[in-house]
Formats: C-alpha cells, sequence, structure tokens
C-alpha cells in the first residue's frame, strides 16, 4: 500500500522545467517502418502482428524458432547473424546457419544431461557468442532462460539460483570462481557448464562446455510450446525483501518481433548494435530475440566502455542503428566533440536510448555530432517489451518518453485509477493486453497482483505527465527503488549487503541525483562498537559490497552516522534521508520513533 506522502493528486502540476523543450525533427533519410503513426495507432490490432510470427502446428509456438530456425528457410541461411568482437578486439562472424548448429549442438547436450521442459536454466557468461547460443538453445528445449549479469557477485548469484531452483548453470572460467563461493547453498543445481576449462581442473558437478558439445547432434527440433509457457525469468529489485523472478512467455515474441520493427527500424541491410548486457531484460529483447526474428546482424562486444573504443567499432562494423543507455551518452558527451569528429560514423542512421530519463542537451548533443537526434523510449522489466517511444515517424520532444506504441493504451491516473488531466502529474499506467506482458512473479503470487491493484491498469512505479501533443514525461519512481546507470537496485539488497560486513550495525541506502548516472547510491550507516570512522573504512565497506552485489550495485557515497531515522515500528524511514539529503520538505514526521 502507498503511504500518503507518496499519492499524486490530479490537481499537482507537472515541474515548469520540463515544458521548456523545442521539437527536434529527424533529418531525411530511409522511410521508416511504420510510417504513419496516428493511422496505425487507431486501426493496429495485436491480432494482426501474429501475422508476422511463424506457428508451429496446433497454434504452438517458440521464440527461439521465430528468432533463428525460420531464417534459415527465407534466404537469410548465410548472411552474418553475429558479429562478436571480444575484448581484445578480435572478431568473429557466424552466420544464421552456424549459429543455429552452436544452439543445436548445446540443446542436444543439455537434453542428454536431463533438461526437460520448464526446467530453469541459467546463463552467466560475458558478452561472448556462447551467452547467444545458450539463451536460444535453452528456449528451443522448452526450458526457461534465466539470464544473469556478468558482473554480479555471490550474493545476487545465490538469490536468483536458489528462488529459481536453477538446475543448470552455464558460466566460463572467468566467472566461475563466484558460484562456487555459494554452490554448497544451491541443493537444486545439478550442473555448472563451464566455456573454456580446464579439463584437468573440473570437480564433480562441473563440465566442459567445449567437451559436452564436441559428440552432440547438430540437428534439433523446436519444442512446440504452448505460447503462454514460459520463456525466461528475470530478476528485478524493488525497496524490499530479495529480487523478484519476472517471469515472461514464448508469446512475447509479438511484441519483440514489432517493437525491434517499429521502434529499432531494423531493416535487412542494418548492422544493429545494442550495447546493454544480456543480462539485463533489454540485451535479452533487443540483443537476440527482437532483432534475430527480424532477421538483422547483431553486434556483440565484449570489452568495456571506452569513449573512442565505441565510436572505433561503429566504424569498422559500419553500424546503422545504434541502441545505448543516457549514462553511457552522457559519458561520450563528456569525452567531447573531437572524439567523436576522429571517426567516420557515417553509417550511423537511427540512435535510441533506454534505461532512464535522457536529458534534452544530450538529445541536441547528439544532433549536433552525429546529425541525428537520439530516439528515448519507455518500458520496463515486466513489460518485456518498448511500449512508449520517440518514434523515427514522429518529431522528437527532447526530454520526453514518445508516445504509446499502436497496441499500447497509456494514461496518467491518480491513485483511484482516475485519468488527470493533460499536464498534471500523475502514476504511469497500462492497460494490461499487450503480448509481452509479465505473466507471473515466480511463486509470488501477492507481488504479481501488486502491479494490478488499481483495476483496469497495468502501474508501473513511475510518476508522469502527458502533454497536449500526446507525448509522455518522466518525472520520477514512485518508490524508493534506485535506478543507477540505467541499473534498477533495490535499496534493501545494499542495505542487507552492508550489515553483513562486521562493522555495520544499521543501513539506509537512498538515491542520490548524479549528473552522469542519473542517480548514485548513497548509504547512511551505523557503526558497531568497537568500529570508528575513516576513510579506509569507507572504502572497505565500497569493496565489500562491490564483491556481494555488483559492480554498479555499491553505494558511492558512505556516510557515518549515530542514529538513523525510524518509524516505531522500527522500519527505516528512507524518504527523510533522502529529504535530509537534498534539502527536501521532511513532510508527515508522524510515524518517527523519535518524534
Amino acid at each position: 500500500m502507498q503511504t500518503e506522502s507518496k499519492r499524486i493528486e490530479g490537481s499537482q502540476a507537472a515541474p515548469a522545467r520540463l515544458r521548456a523543450g523545442k521539437e527536434i525533427v529527424k533529418k531525411p533519410g530511409l522511410a521508416p517502418n511504420l510510417s504513419t503513426y496516428e493511422q496505425v495507432y487507431r486501426s493496429f490490432d495485436w491480432q494482426e502482428a501474429k501475422k508476422e510470427i511463424d506457428y508451429l502446428s496446433g497454434g504452438k509456438l517458440n521464440a527461439a524458432y521465430n528468432a533463428l530456425d525460420r531464417q534459415l528457410t527465407n534466404g537469410r541461411r548465410n548472411k552474418v547473424a553475429l558479429y562478436a568482437v571480444d575484448a581484445h578486439e578480435h572478431l568473429r562472424k557466424y552466420t544464421f546457419q552456424e549459429l543455429a548448429d552452436m544452439t543445436n549442438r548445446l540443446g542436444n547436450a543439455l537434453r542428454s544431461l536431463g533438461v526437460n521442459r520448464g526446467d530453469r536454466v541459467f546463463v552467466y557468461l560475458p558478452r561472448i557468442p556462447e551467452l547467444y547460443a545458450a539463451t536460444l538453445a535453452i528456449a528451443k528445449l522448452g526450458a526457461v532462460v534465466g539470464p544473469l549479469f556478468s558482473a554480479f557477485g555471490p550474493d545476487a548469484l545465490r538469490d536468483r539460483l536458489l528462488d529459481s531452483e536453477a538446475k543448470i548453470v552455464i558460466t566460463d572460467r572467468s566467472l566461475k570462481s563466484k558460484i562456487d563461493e555459494v554452490r554448497q547453498q544451491l541443493p537444486d543445481l545439478e550442473h555448472v557448464i563451464i566455456v573454456g576449462a580446464d579439463p584437468q581442473a573440473l570437480r564433480q558437478g562441473e563440465i566442459s562446455y567445449e567437451k559436452l558439445v564436441e559428440q552432440a547432434s547438430d540437428i534439433l527440433e523446436c519444442q512446440a510450446m504452448d505460447p503462454e509457457e514460459p520463456l525466461y525469468m528475470l530478476y528485478t529489485s524493488g525497496t524490499t525483501g530479495k529480487p523478484k523472478g519476472v517471469v515472461h512467455v514464448h508469446n512475447d515474441i509479438i511484441g519483440q518481433h514489432m517493437t525491434s520493427k517499429w521502434v529499432l527500424d531494423l531493416k535487412e541491410d542494418d548492422i544493429y548494435w545494442c550495447t546493454a548486457d544480456p543480462g539485463w531484460v533489454t540485451g535479452t529483447v533487443y540483443s537476440i530475440f527482437g532483432p534475430w526474428s527480424n532477421g538483422a546482424s547483431v553486434v556483440a562486444y565484449e570489452g568495456r566502455f571506452e569513449a573512442s573504443n565505441w565510436y572505433h567499432l561503429i566504424q569498422r562494423l559500419k553500424i546503422t542503428v545504434w541502441y545505448t543507455a543516457p549514462t553511457a551518452l552522457r559519458m561520450l558527451m563528456k569525452a567531447g566533440d573531437q572524439m567523436v569528429y576522429k571517426h567516420n560514423l557515417d553509417s550511423l542512421r537511427h540512435i535510441l536510448s533506454v534505461g532512464e530519463p535522457l536529458n534534452p542537451e544530450v538529445v541536441r548533443w547528439g544532433m549536433k555530432v552525429f546529425g541525428l537526434p537520439i530516439h528515448d523510449n519507455w518500458w520496463q522489466t515486466e513489460t518485456g517489451m518498448q511500449l512508449i517511444a520517440n518514434l523515427p515517424c514522429l518529431a522528437v520532444k527532447p526530454g520526453s518518453m514518445g508516445k504509446p506504441l499502436p497496441g499500447v493504451q497509456a494514461a496518467i491516473v491518480n491513485d483511484e485509477g482516475v485519468e488527470v488531466q493533460t499536464g498534471q502529474l500523475g502514476r504511469l499506467a497500462i492497460k494490461p493486453g499487450w503480448p509481452s506482458m509479465l505473466r507471473a512473479i515466480w511463486r509470488n503470487e501477492e507481488k504479481f497482483q501488486e502491479y494490478f491493484r488499481i483495476p483496469g491498469w497495468y502501474t508501473t512505479g513511475d510518476n508522469a505527465w502527458k502533454d497536449e501533443d500526446g507525448y509522455f514525461w518522466f518525472v520520477g519512481r514512485a518508490d524508493d527503488v534506485i535506478n543507477t546507470g540505467g541499473h534498477r537496485v533495490g535499496p534493501f539488497e545494499v542495505e542487507s549487503a552492508l550489515v553483513e560486513h562486521p562493522a555495520v550495525a544499521e543501513a539506509g541506502v537512498i538515491g542520490k541525483p548524479d549528473p552522469e548516472r542519473g542517480e548514485i547510491i548513497k548509504a547512511f550507516v551505523i557503526l558497531n562498537n568497537g568500529f570508528t570512522s575513516s576513510q579506509s573504512l569507507i572504502e572497505e565497506l565500497q569493496e565489500f559490497t562491490k564483491m556481494k552485489l555488483a559492480l554498479h550495485a555499491y553505494p558511492r557515497e558512505i556516510e557515518i552516522k549515530e542514529t538513523l531515522p525510524k518509524t516505531r515500528s522500527g522500519k527505516i524511514m528512507r524518504r527523510l534521508l533522502k529529504a535530509w539529503e537534498l534539502g527536501l520538505p521532511t513532510g508527515d514526521t508522524s510515524s518517527l520513533e523519535d518524534d
């Protein structure tokens, strides 16, 4: 239940600073796949979209078949499906046929290990070709893919693998040690398959990936799935408790295909790069299923972020469509215009951004240095596909999320589900019915129902407003979830990791605005007796949290406190911590412990 301090009233106006922004019209180029928004929006029916998807006998479906196998019979068999560039800039190319052979061998090998329909198989790999093959191989079998971000630490791994009762994890030699730390706490985990393993160092329950697939057949028929059977599950953070497993189904492929066609605007000759790690929903949906369903060539880059390397990659591979995050764009902007001009980026025709709000100045910067606007769009792990976007056929309003896609009905509502007036702040809500909507929270029906607590609406947890032209504008989260560099981090996760350190008695965590990352994590901690505040201790706590969770999930700022504000029931009031930190009004403090 939302607290009174978080209510959004219909009379509250949107911030004036967001009303400024002039439209940017995209320069002439290729005609977009979706050319007339208003007409299509009025007439579109998801039943029509099903005609672009290949069904198996009896109305059955397999997302991996649509992403890969059908490309072998429509003239794309020898087209490059994957440009894989490793951390040393070495390039490997895989045709759709070669990728299909890889997935089939791995699928047969997994089946020989007893993987059946509905089993959870998790993928914990860097952005190497085996990651992409594994995701599709698992889906072909009708098992449930569990993508894991390669920067996750042992605690984050344990929480996800334990909750999902994962049967198998596919990893590599560089990441296996993190699984080793929690292996004894995972009673359902039968096998760890290791890419690049030293055969002499394998222990019980560990298998060499290369040895496993070496003798496996490259012929495998995709399992015919009911469209509502699970395809993948991704864990998303909330304000309380452990991460929750968001379950998506094979029917998602309809939305994944159409949004890749309309929002990404993918065409036959495109070379497409999504910079998101497939351990997150953007990387799963828009590096694998969506673009390959449209027959596009996909780029995978294993290296770390560095402006010159990114620009060189675009130049080298002649990338045409580029999907990245606002934090990355702000870092590129910080690297300077001259860095852009050192490279030939004329191949680019379409740039997109997702994960957090995109600053208007970054859109204008993109127009200046690339000659292209950057098209922001909005969606969530739970929605499974882009829902609101600055589409190629529409004028871009810098700072706006864009307009709802055809087949998507979005609105700004109050706490009772009543739509508020144009220009008024409220809850961003979506009418259920789009094909890629989450179907469950893994073994947590109560949490699933919370998304639909306002009758007739999926509640996104975001506050926003809509202007007179129908464009939506993001204002902020209605809860405490922190969006840092495009990654959602639950404060509870960070607090839990901090209090595991012997020096920490209590911890409260908030998101603090940051010009580069959108938000950074700030922690307020009370120390146990015998420990004193010092810079070395703060740095130790930061490293400790990195190791426990992930490189993006550590507090960049830590403040040592004597006390933390709590309710009378003992709950830390993050709202007050944030208000004090930012100099905002504290609101109602009647429930404060020491009031």
